[in-house]
Formats: C-alpha cells, structure tokens, sequence
C-alpha cells in the first residue's frame, strides 16, 4: 500500500517524560511517513507491523527496557540515554519500521561462567535494537500464548518455575516416578533459522515484521572488535530471544502432547515422567530421534539421562522418594560458595555493608527456594550464616583486649571474656562456642539487619512439613 510523505505537529510521535512516560506534546519541523488513517484497534496479520508502532505498545516496551536496565550493546549507548534519543529518532525510527528498512546493529558478545563448569554466550544488542525487539516481542506475544503448550512453563506471562516444579512432583505422586530427563545441547546457539522463520510466518502475513525478525536473527556477532556472521542461533541477552525459543519448541510440546505424555517444559530443560525405566529408555530413544531429525538440534548426550526423580535436578530442586520438593545439593554447595564469598575475611570491610549483601542474596535466594519442604536444611543455612558472620566479627578484632573489651559490651561476665578473648583456639571453631554463640544471638545479627531464612512466608508455610536432616550442611566446615 502507497504512503504518503507530509509534514505534520508530532501528534502521533511523543516525548519521553522523566519517570519514562510517553506524553504528547506537538513537536514541529519533523517529517513522518505514516499511513492515510490511523491503523485500527484491532489489526490484521498482515498489518502487525501498524501495531508494533502503536503508541502503546512502544510505551510498554519502553518501561520495560527501562526497568530491565541492562549493558550498553556496541554503540555505548545506556538505557539512561534512550529517551533521549527515542524523542529525537524516534520518528525516522517508526518510518523505516513501517516501510520496513529499519536495521538492527550486530550484537556484543560476552561470555559468562556457567555454575557447573563451562560459559555461556550472552548477546548484548543496542539499547535502540532492545526497544525494537520488545516492541516486536509483545505483539508476537499476544498471538503466540494463546497457542502454547499448558505444560511450558519458561518465559511466560503468570507462569514460573515454582509451578513448573510443582506440576512435576503432582505427576510423581500419581504413580509416574521414573523420569526422562532431556537436555538441549547449546540450544540458543543451534536454533535453525529456516524453520524458527516458516512457524513465525504461520501466525503473520506481514513481510516487514518477517524481514525485520531474519534481519535480528542474522544482525551478526562482534567479539574483540570483530563482526562474524550468525547462520542460525537466537542470542540470548535480547528481549525476543526467550519468546522464540518457545516458538520452536512448542513443536516439541504438541508431539510430547499428541503422544499422551506427561512432561514439563522450563525453556530447553524438559521432563518425561512415566512409570516403568522399561518405557523411560524407550521414550528417550524416539524423542531424541524427533528432536534431531524434525527441529533440527542436539540432545546433550552427558546432561540427558533416565533415572528417579530424587536421582535428577530440576530447576535446582530433587524430588524425594517420599514425594516431597528438596534443594538439591548442588544449589546448596552454590548457595555455601557464595556466602564463603561475601563472608571471606577482608580488611577495612564494616560488617554493616558485608550484612547487606549477604541479605540482598538470601532475600533472593529464599524467594526461589523457599517452596522447598526441607525446614531443617534451611534452618541449619540460617545457622551458618550467622556462624560466618560471626567469624568475620572475631577475624576483625585483632587482638585479645579488642576481643575482650567487645565479649563485655555484648554482656558476657570478664572472667569468661578474658578467659575467651585471650585464648588461642582459630576463629572457625571458637565462633562456634556456646559464649559467642550466647554474646551474638540470632536477634543481635537481626539488630543489624540481617534477613533470617526462615522468616519467609513459605518457609513458615511448610513449618508442619516433616523433614529429614540434609547431610553436610550443618557440619563444622567452615
């Protein structure tokens, strides 16, 4: 369709407010290609292109990139910055969308440590590439949901991986404990753009939104001052990223489905539960084989495995022989490492600032790891917390008088604090005695601002829930 270029008052095109609000304003001077009328509320496939550009839906995806903060891309540009430039660009920028020329810029490669060994490519796109791409995301969205498998749990509106964890432990205690554990081999990094682009085009007729996604998915890398060509792969760090990988692995889910197959699907972390290893080896064979030859991607030979619930983690959670949710021991040797790290015994550190890291981590840890029935383990993290701190206190009083004259403005006796701040016994194990243990209680760490893990709500939910001791969490360790 024909579009006619004329000048108008920036009616349609706003400005940028200070907390990020879109507000009209007339702006003159500014030439704006647009469409005769207004697009229509509700806008055909082939016109999808119309309702990214609604002032809505870029106002959305502007708060959104807003609070989702992030690292400039290539151009150095901050998410500070971009309303700035939205009120000076934005009309070029919703011209060249709506014709469907606009360009995104490669994006910046950086490589994160994965927990288990190993790193992970994260790509970082411009602050203008995010906002396009967020933009894009929310109406693709809207179609895509709808369609989505109910047992996708991953990058979803009001859907999380607590519910992810919780359909799966409702099919352990219906019989099905015996569990096919798949696991996708560099997922991001193989997704066959091909395909990724026919199942897009199933939901849309509009060849600019379908230009602008190849254009995304092939914008290029840059490494080292480098730009390398991107052939297939969806970059993780962009905004549209999580919303594709559903696209093509909701493939997956309708084959899971149409098979009557119980499963849960966590991005490309997906779960078979049946009843018998006998069907389990069986399932894993034909499901790999459609994973490979029909979506085209690779099964992690060394992570995929047949095995029991309690035996598999999933989403850092085992599911025990008695039914009940578990923290697996492997977030529990990552949750031990990092407090190690904010506890490590620095110099000219005030406790003060080392409490409110360590309760900025535990606020998020216990919110993800809270539903777990496990209230002995997470009572006895609680008490190595303080065991740390407590260490790092004494570690920081260097000599006995120090030690000594601080035992008796906590209210110890000075017979016994004498006798204590002068002995000879290491820190780890004389911060563990009954006198500091008394002199520093829970409630003195409280006073100071410390969160404890068994305060949160769904920990005290579970407080009826009988638990068995988790083996080396406790201990005298340091």
């Amino acid at each position: 369709m024909s579009r006619k270029r004329r000048k108008i008052q920036l009616e349609l095109a706003f400005t940028w407010g200070a907390e990020g609000e879109a507000r009209s304003e007339p702006m003159e001077g500014i030439e704006l290609p647009m469409a005769e009328s207004e697009p229509e509320r509700t806008i055909e496939n082939e016109r999808m292109m119309e309702e990214v550009c609604e002032k809505k839906n870029v106002k959305q995806a502007f708060r959104r990139v807003k609070s989702n903060r992030g690292a400039p891309g290539i151009d150095g540009m901050t998410v500070d910055q971009l309303r700035g430039h939205l009120n000076e660009n934005w009309p070029q920028i919703r011209a060249e969308l709506l014709e469907g020329t606009w360009r995104p810029k490669p994006v910046k490669r950086v490589k994160l440590p994965k927990p288990d060994g190993g790193t992970r490519n994260i790509g970082i796109p411009t602050v203008e590439d995010r906002f396009v791409q967020q933009a894009i995301a929310q109406v693709l969205q809207k179609r895509w949901e709808p369609k989505f498998s109910d047992q996708s749990y991953g990058f979803r509106p009001r859907r999380n991986a607590h519910q992810a964890i919780r359909q799966a432990q409702k099919y352990v205690q219906e019989g099905y404990r015996v569990m096919v554990d798949i696991d996708l081999e560099k997922f991001f990094d193989q997704v066959n753009h091909d395909r990724l682009m026919a199942r897009i085009a199933e939901e849309t007729d509009d060849k600019r939104i379908l230009r602008i996604l190849r254009r995304l998915l092939q914008c290029g890398v840059m490494e080292q001052g480098l730009v390398s060509p991107t052939i297939k792969g969806t970059p993780q760090g962009g905004p549209l990223s999580p919303l594709l990988s559903n696209i093509v692995l909701d493939e997956l889910d309708k084959e899971l489905e149409r098979r009557g197959h119980r499963f849960v699907r966590y991005a490309d972390d997906c779960k078979i539960y049946v009843r018998t290893r006998r069907a389990a080896e069986r399932v894993m064979q034909s499901v790999r084989k459609f994973i490979e030859k029909r979506l085209r991607l690779r099964v992690n030979e060394a992570k995929s495995a047949v095995g029991r619930p309690q035996e598999r983690v999933f989403l850092g959670f085992t599911l025990t022989s008695e039914k009940r949710r578990r923290i697996a021991e492997k977030s529990i040797k990552r949750f031990r490492a990092r407090i190690r790290h904010l506890t490590r015994r620095r110099i000219r550190v005030r406790i003060e600032q080392v409490i409110r890291e360590v309760t900025a981590y535990l606020t998020g840890w216990i919110g993800y790891f809270g539903i777990a029935e496990a209230r002995n383990i997470i009572r006895k993290l609680d008490e190595w917390v303080r065991h740390r701190l407590r260490a790092m206190i004494w570690h920081g009083l260097k000599t006995p008088k120090k030690r000594r004259q601080h035992l008796l403005s906590l209210g110890v006796e000075l017979k016994l604090a004498r006798k204590v701040g002068g002995s000879s016994v290491g820190i780890w194990p004389i911060s563990g005695w009954y006198v500091l243990g008394t002199a520093m209680p829970p409630s003195y760490f409280d006073s100071l601002g410390l969160r404890r893990l068994l305060s949160n709500p769904m920990v005290q939910a579970n407080r009826r829930v009988r638990t068995r001791t988790h083996g080396g969490v406790g201990g005298r360790k340091p």
